[in-house]
């Protein structure tokens, strides 16, 4: 029986130039020569096929990000956290990609929730001679990658919109190289700067506005450190919305006549799922990896981690909401969704981690955790570093590994397990640091409709970014762009704001 199907396109040349052929192949020699090729050689290291047809927005944002090596914060498969096209969901469902594409503002608005630096420009809202400048930039670093988006018509190919990052530039015949991340298609190919600025200067059909190209880049930080707000969960579009549109109403009342009351009025009425949106993120590793000991790269971050939670802990907002969690009954159920014993918490994460290492992520059922035990291991000058080993077992009861939670905390003097160690039981992040990082975190305008004078000078003053100390400001800072990029998403405005959001 005969099989419909495509094998490939013929690449229309000219006005292309495959990469592979003896003429392109001699561009890639004296762009090389000429140093215009430096950002081709990570980016030919994480090249990939896009694995639908409409994904080429997906397909060029997970390469470039791969590129950079930016850390994700989540797992892809087993234990790897690495981008991929099924990660880049937050500003559009991915059915909706697979079936009609993605649109120029939706792949800017994922890389910058992905953490990236993000310059975009549309094509009515640049020059050729700035583009120009801008492929130069990026061709002679490695450190800025350049994706282009244009239609494929102007270059005699088949199909309409699409992506791809750039990978070199030759200045004297003034063409730009496309890692073309349709493959199955066409090869890579060179083609001259002034068409490709033509392809890019047409209508997008979907929105009604132009192409254009961003640059993408590594930020000088991580973009979460210890918190982050996660869109994973389908509540999160409910959540965002009371958080940024029906929490400013609620303040608004004449009953918000002091700090306990406008905290009251937050947590009284946060959404179902609330835990869901927002999370502290902790390390799994096996323990036969590295024994009793920490590598110098594992107490780095947690340092960083415990030094976060530290900060958040020292400020005056954490002590309104530890009191207000004490004392308050109607926040109690908030309470007991987001706290647990470490040892209850650390045992949900050795299954998750048991699961991962086994390569059935999400599968957490298959795993039970038999026993716990919460460690302390300190080198020499170093502080101590809190471990909770877990004993693993598996649904048959007939196999068991070791799993290793490096936990952040603030030390507290307490006992450790029955192993007989030395150790302690300190305080890991729970609902009264999540909780003020939430508050810190809000839009500034959201304390806006508070009524009294006095009251709304004294919470602005509590949720200040400018009294932080800067490793929690900058955490802060990033909560709060994820929060407006989220709204971006929420209220369809990802492609008139291509911009970071401001804080």
């Amino acid at each position: 029986m005969a099989m419909a199907g495509l094998y490939r396109r013929v690449l229309p040349s000219p006005p292309a130039i495959d990469f592979a052929s003896n003429e392109g192949k001699q561009l890639f020699l004296e762009a090389i020569q000429n140093g215009t090729m430096e950002g081709f050689f990570k980016l030919i290291s994480y090249f990939q096929t896009q694995s639908e047809p409409a994904y080429c927005g997906l397909a060029s944002l997970s390469m470039v990000l791969n590129a950079l090596a930016i850390d994700p914060g989540r797992k892809w498969k087993g234990p790897w956290r690495w981008f991929d096209e099924s990660m880049l969901d937050c500003c559009e469902p991915l059915e909706k990609v697979k079936a009609k594409g993605i649109s120029f503002g939706k792949v800017v608005c994922l890389a910058h929730c992905a953490g990236a630096k993000v310059e975009a420009f549309r094509s009515n809202l640049s020059t050729i001679d700035d583009f120009r400048k801008h492929v130069m930039a990026c061709t002679t670093s490695d450190d800025c990658h350049l994706i282009s988006s244009y239609h494929r018509g102007l270059f005699k190919q088949t199909g309409s919109g699409h992506f791809s990052p750039i990978g070199g530039y030759h200045a004297e015949k003034d063409m730009a190289l496309i890692l073309d991340v349709a493959r199955f298609k066409y090869p890579p190919h060179w083609v001259p700067v002034p068409l490709l600025w033509e392809a890019m200067n047409t209508i997008d059909e979907a929105t009604g506005l132009h192409r254009g190209f961003m640059l993408v880049s590594k930020l000088h930080r991580a973009p979460a450190l210890l918190y982050t707000l996660s869109c994973k969960h389908e509540s999160w579009v409910s959540i965002s919305k009371h958080l940024m549109d029906d929490l400013p109403v609620l303040l608004s009342s004449e009953n918000v006549k002091d700090i306990k009351d406008v905290l009251s009025t937050l947590l009284s009425n946060l959404p179902p799922n609330f835990a869901e949106f927002i999370k502290w993120v902790a390390e799994v590793r096996r323990q036969e990896e590295n024994g009793q000991k920490l590598s110098e790269e594992e107490k780095g971050r947690l340092a960083i981690k415990e030094e976060v939670l530290k900060q958040v802990q020292d400020t005056p907002l954490y002590k309104h909401v530890t009191s207000l969690l004490l004392t308050e009954d109607s926040v109690y159920q908030l309470k007991a969704e987001m706290e647990s014993s470490l040892t209850n918490v650390a045992a949900s994460i050795c299954c998750q981690g048991a699961d991962i290492f086994a390569g059935r992520s999400g599968l957490s059922d298959r795993f039970c955790c038999r026993q716990t035990c919460v460690r302390c291991y300190r080198a020499t000058g170093d502080n101590p570093a809190t471990v909770v080993s877990g004993t693993v077992v598996n649904g048959n009861g007939n196999g068991e590994q070791g799993v290793d939670v490096l936990v952040p905390t603030s030390q507290a003097k307490t006992s450790c397990c029955s192993s007989g160690q030395n150790g302690c039981s300190p305080m890991h992040p729970g609902s009264n640091d999540v909780l003020t990082a939430l508050l810190l975190a809000l839009p500034p305008q959201t304390w806006s409709h508070i009524k009294d004078m006095k009251v709304l000078q004294e919470i602005e003053n509590l949720v200040s970014a400018e009294n932080l100390p800067p490793l929690l400001q900058e955490e802060i800072l990033h909560l709060r762009g994820q929060f407006l990029l989220l709204k971006r998403c929420k209220d369809n405005k990802v492609e008139e704001d291509l911009a970071a959001p401001p804080f």
